[in-house]
């Protein structure tokens, strides 16, 4: 199927983002759990800038793509949280902390995903990031990227206590082995079809915690 895509700008307040009414997705994580890396073995092209050393992506990077017949859609790459919350610009200029730039993003009303590192199943500012998401916006779900890093019996474990912990389902996806990608595109049409069930929370913002908050009990 044909995917074209393209970089639209790269955003830190509310007016940066594109105001055409074309459905959004936002891509939620920890930084280096390997949203840019998903985006590009999404969209078969190195279009999203890529690095080993965490907190690199300090805006939000927005992505146009149409894939085959369908409407086009935004991508919303958001910077990772769990890292250095007070960076510098390059003209000294303070960078925009993740919360910043999130409620920006958030205000735009569109789906999410939650990406989680399926090697670090339970960590809590994940946990914290899980329980903003679900009581900010109604269509969002959970992504478990770099599963191609365990082995057959570590990642049944992995998984099962990740959708223990964060009480949802996960789906697991490799940017290295396309394991899972068909299922994702599948994910993201309905998250971004889905555009009138909203939640009212959403209407009352919290700010973000990256920074754990008192754990979600578990189901029985």
């Amino acid at each position: 199927m044909k995917i074209t895509a393209e970089f639209i700008t790269s955003a830190a307040g509310p007016a940066d983002f594109p105001a055409d009414g074309v459905p959004a997705v936002a891509l939620v994580g920890r930084s280096n759990v390997g949203k840019s890396s998903l985006i590009n073995a999404l969209l078969r092209q190195r279009i999203a800038r890529t690095s080993a050393a965490p907190g690199k992506t300090r805006l939000a990077n927005v992505y146009r793509v149409a894939r085959g017949s369908s409407g086009p859609i935004y991508l919303l790459d958001l910077p990772g949280y769990g890292y250095a919350r007070a960076r510098r610009g390059g003209q000294g200029q303070a960078a925009p902390a993740f919360d910043e730039v999130a409620q920006a993003a958030f205000e735009q009303n569109p789906a999410a995903l939650l990406l989680v590192d399926v090697r670090h199943p339970g960590l809590e500012n994940d946990r914290a990031a899980w329980r903003w998401v679900t009581s900010t916006v109604e269509r969002c779900a959970i992504v478990g990227t770099k599963i191609d890093k365990l082995a057959h019996g570590q990642r049944i474990r992995a998984l099962r206590e990740i959708e223990s912990v964060l009480e949802d389902s996960v789906l697991p996806v490799s940017a290295v082995t396309g394991e899972g990608l068909d299922e994702l595109w599948k994910l993201i049409d309905r998250l971004a079809s889905n555009r009138n069930s909203i939640n009212p929370r959403s209407r009352r913002q919290a700010s973000i915690p990256p920074k754990e908050t008192a754990p979600r009990p578990r189901r029985k």
